[in-house]
């Protein structure tokens, strides 16, 4: 299998190497662990030390924060921009529609895009109701013999049938590796705010903010890497100068 190196630091031995080529990566964890600058980082490294193109498409930020957000590290996202080797694409969450995964795909191909990241789910999972069609649907998808009519059970299920069909459109690109961002899950036994893209993603990353006292507050275990035997601990994070740092376990 090909490993897709992400080039942070203590990371990529984690997953033998690398993220399998083609997968889909959910990062999981409460605001402030640091899941946008993996992200930054992942597509930095890849246009910088590998030659791969990459694509942040983000829901939440406007394009002038991010730059600054990647300056801090040290990396000119303006520079490979002009370059051609980063494209940061930034949608109003308001403009999203169920075109907008067309939109990201056809530009995926047209620019032989091969790292995307996603920035966030949680965002979609707010507003994906709105997006759903109803000739996307059918009775069955929402009601049966036991079911209760009520409109609270039928956003649930909008959703999940949003946010999964957004993922799954992504995973047509065999050679398009993708990390998707989330917050974690408030209920317990669910690892995303969504609480079905951990199903639907080929792995997960969870990053933890603990704070406990010592040099690392943040922690970061795989918890599922499809096709991959991957480390199981949990290891400490730093956020250094030049981005993550993952530590091994002493």
């Amino acid at each position: 299998m090909k490993r897709v190196k992400t080039g942070i630091k203590g990371f990529d031995e984690l997953v033998q190497g690398g993220l399998p080529e083609g997968a889909s990566i959910l990062v999981t964890g409460s605001p402030g662990t640091g899941k946008s600058i993996f992200g930054l980082q992942f597509l930095f490294n890849g246009a910088t030390k590998f030659h791969e193109k990459g694509l942040y498409v983000s829901f939440e930020q406007l394009k002038k924060d991010i730059v600054n957000q990647a300056s801090q590290f040290g990396w000119d996202m303006m520079k490979l921009e002009r370059e051609k080797k980063i494209e940061i694409l930034c949608i109003p969450i308001t403009k999203v529609t169920q075109d907008t995964v067309i939109m990201i795909k056809n530009k995926i191909k047209k620019e032989k895009i091969k790292r995307v990241v996603i920035d966030s789910l949680t965002t979609l999972t707010v507003n994906a109701p709105i997006y759903s069609m109803t000739k996307d649907l059918t009775i069955k998808d929402v009601v049966n013999d036991n079911t209760v009519f009520s409109p609270p059970i039928v956003g649930d299920f909008l959703v999940k049938h949003f946010i999964y069909s957004f993922i799954e459109g992504l995973q047509e690109f065999e050679t398009v590796t993708t990390i998707l961002i989330s917050e974690n899950s408030t209920e317990p036994g669910y690892m995303s705010r969504d609480t079905v893209s951990e199903f639907a993603c080929d792995g997960v990353i969870l990053i933890n903010f603990e704070s406990l006292g010592g040099d690392y507050s943040r922690s970061l275990i795989v918890r599922k890497m499809r096709q991959t035997k991957n480390d199981e601990d949990v290891h400490p994070v730093e956020i250094s100068e030049h981005g993550i740092v993952v530590h091994q376990l002493k």
